[in-house]
């Protein structure tokens, strides 16, 4: 790998390393379109085999997959997808990928070391080093998706990937048992503290049916990822079934999905990786020159009082003109379902005259922008202020 880590070098070697690895991982990730890092508050949950289903499930759905293992002290993933020996140079000088199909690349510290069973004892900044590495030192080319499968916690390594990708945006996985929600709550927490946005979570070993009777057992709980999900707010990406079958894949480096098409889980994970590329897609139309607002009205007007308002307006933009607007009439005023609503509406600006900030939170993780302070004005003189940069705001009206 490039970065100098001999104490014999001069500072000024040093600092061109640096420079040189900085401009490497800037370069690959301009060529990748999107990162998700997958996330578990504690071991156990099936995090990683996760984050291989998922990555293959995008891949067969035709997407350019790029899966990074940066669970530096349990690498698992090259057992799961079956890969053996170390990684080559490409004509580059970088490190290419292991290649598990057409569409799904992967790499992990594993693939680097000649002893599989021998221990990885590191600190922090040569973990971040790697990881950091992991990005600027490997041939990933064009992508479509980073999953990043990360060690359970909130430890360095998921640090290292938010202080690296700012772009990055994290799904949590959980098990239905309240003490893996009560560490999945701290994994929200970290999110939110990192200015990570959080795609949804999935509730992984949700039930498990008999093969034998057909009976539905509750082996960990039901249901507990889908409940907190909504109390923080969150999108809920799906539940995936407990299978033994998962694991014997997993211990084999078989596909899951290729040997049990018919199966709960195949099904389950082709869901979520349309929920996730669904997601994306909204993302990407934001980002073009069509938007849509949201204005909370009271007598045609915007009212402070976004919370219980009695309709919302909504309105469709292209290329600075008002194209449409419809009038509609909100779910009850419950915490995080507002967001989720209006998210599901296409909205991405909402314009308000007040907002308390957790609801600011709750709004900007369904990637919607809170404008706070607004007039009590029609909906379409607000809207051509805000196209003109001649919007006036005041004082944040908090509607508590």
């Amino acid at each position: 790998m490039s970065e100098c880590q001999n104490t014999g070098c001069s500072i000024s070697d040093q600092k061109n390393a640096q420079d040189a690895l900085d401009a490497s991982v800037k370069g690959s990730l301009s060529k990748i379109k999107n990162k998700i890092i997958v996330m578990s508050g504690k071991g156990g949950v099936g995090k990683t085999s996760v984050s291989v289903n998922l990555s293959i499930a995008l891949a067969n759905k035709g997407f350019k997959v790029g899966l990074m293992d940066v669970d530096l002290h349990g690498p698992d993933i090259p057992r799961m997808l079956g890969f053996k020996g170390m990684l080559e140079l490409s004509k580059n000088q970088k490190l290419n990928p292991m290649k598990y199909s057409e569409n799904l690349k992967a790499v992990s510290i594993e693939s680097l070391t000649q002893d599989k069973d021998e221990a990885i004892i590191w600190r922090g900044p040569i973990k971040h080093s790697t990881i950091r590495q992991f990005i600027g030192d490997v041939e990933w080319g064009e992508l479509d998706y980073l999953i990043i499968d990360s060690p359970p916690g909130t430890g360095d390594e998921p640090l290292t990937v938010a202080q690296t990708i700012p772009d990055a945006k994290a799904i949590i996985v959980t098990t239905p048992q309240e003490i893996s929600l009560a560490d999945v709550r701290k994994s929200i927490s970290f999110c939110k503290t990192v200015g990570m946005k959080i795609l949804g979570l999935i509730e992984n070993m949700s039930g498990f049916t008999c093969p034998h009777c057909g009976e539905k057992l509750e082996l960990f709980g039901y249901g507990g990822g889908e409940r907190t999900a909504k109390e923080a707010g969150l999108k809920f990406l799906g539940r995936i079934p407990f299978d033994h079958d998962v694991v014997a894949c997993g211990d084999s480096g078989t596909s899951f999905q290729e040997k049990h098409k018919d199966s709960q889980v195949t099904k389950a994970f082709l869901s979520i990786a349309d929920k996730t590329s669904e997601i994306k897609q909204d993302i990407k139309n934001r980002r073009s020159n069509t938007m849509k607002f949201a204005i909370p009205l009271a007598d045609g007007k915007l009212t402070a009082h976004f919370g219980h308002c009695k309709e919302f307006a909504l309105i469709d933009v292209e290329e600075n003109i008002i194209k449409k607007k419809e009038t509609l009439v909100p779910p009850p005023h419950e915490p995080g379902v507002l967001p989720k609503w209006l998210h599901e509406q296409g909205v991405n600006v909402i314009i308000a005259g007040g907002m308390g900030n957790k609801a600011q939170v709750l709004f900007n993780e369904q990637d919607i922008k809170v404008v706070t302070g607004a007039q009590p004005l029609e909906p379409e003189e607000l809207i051509n202020s805000y196209l003109n940069n001649t919007l006036l705001t005041g004082n944040n009206l908090c509607d508590h």
